[in-house]
């Protein structure tokens, strides 16, 4: 075999092996499939679920995601009392104004109020994250393909990089994010990093559940409703078959 032949098969040898170890890098399992109350036809969302996750959000996630679409009013829908979220709103100070000196001022947050946000910008989001925009949340299970399932896992997939993996500087290794580094650190570290209000044990598979049960409510907040209205079509088309089949039998039996 001649010289150019013998580098034509190390070539390939070598495109091959090393294309091999980049597409296991590459390579992301799917996300396992977790149990949801608001799966199937007759789902609803599991109220003391969504306070938790609400909680898990509050503690935890806003320090670097908005939730855009939610205003705190949203709140009394997931069983908080009206007097519950103006205590919740008031804890955050917002941007209002101009006031009679023409200048913008800082108050507490009132009901009618979107949700705050935790930087002014995109711009100081980025210069906070090395960069990184943390992408609103408000949306995100509907916008990730695996819904539920793939913001569990992602939640939950953090761990140390497989050995000769290469990690980019500022990035943590997630087994279920796409090239598996991804600019967020682990949000959810520790078994009791909270203290749920309801006294549920603080897990982090249990924070996790929580907190994207109360991601899917944010996104489809009207799932309950439309899921009762789709039981009680259900119902009414079963009672008119039952009628109309009564009826046709009644009509046929006086013809024969």
């Amino acid at each position: 075999m001649s010289r150019f032949c013998l580098a034509l098969v190390a070539a390939a040898a070598f495109a091959l092996a090393h294309g091999g170890v980049a597409r296991s890098q590459e390579e992301v399992p799917p996300p396992p499939h977790q149990s949801w109350s608001f799966e199937g036809v007759f789902g609803t969302y599991d109220q003391a679920a969504l306070q938790r996750g609400f909680q898990v959000y509050k503690e935890v996630c806003s320090a670097c995601h908005p939730v855009k679409h939610l205003y705190y009013r949203d709140l009394t829908e997931i069983g908080y009392t009206e007097d519950q979220v103006k205590g919740i709103a008031a804890q955050a100070q917002v941007t209002d104004g101009p006031n009679d000196q023409g200048e913008m001022y800082q108050r507490p947050a009132k009901p009618s109020d979107p949700i705050a946000s935790p930087f002014a910008n995109d711009q100081a989001a980025r210069a906070a994250n090395n960069g990184a925009l943390p992408p609103d949340l408000s949306l995100i299970v509907k916008a990730r393909e695996g819904g539920p399932d793939y913001v569990y896992a992602i939640l939950t997939g953090f761990k140390d990089p497989p050995a000769g993996f290469k990690m980019q500087p500022n990035m943590n290794y997630n087994e279920y994010f796409p090239g598996h580094q991804i600019a967020m650190p682990p949000p959810l570290t520790t078994d009791g990093q909270l203290t749920y209000a309801d006294g549920t044990k603080a897990t982090v598979p249990q924070m996790a559940h929580d907190v994207v049960t109360f991601l899917a409510w944010a996104a489809e907040p009207n799932l309950n409703e439309r899921h009762r209205m789709g039981a009680k079509v259900i119902l009414f088309l079963v009672i008119a078959a039952g009628v109309f089949y009564a009826a046709k039998r009644r009509i046929w039996a006086s013809l024969h």
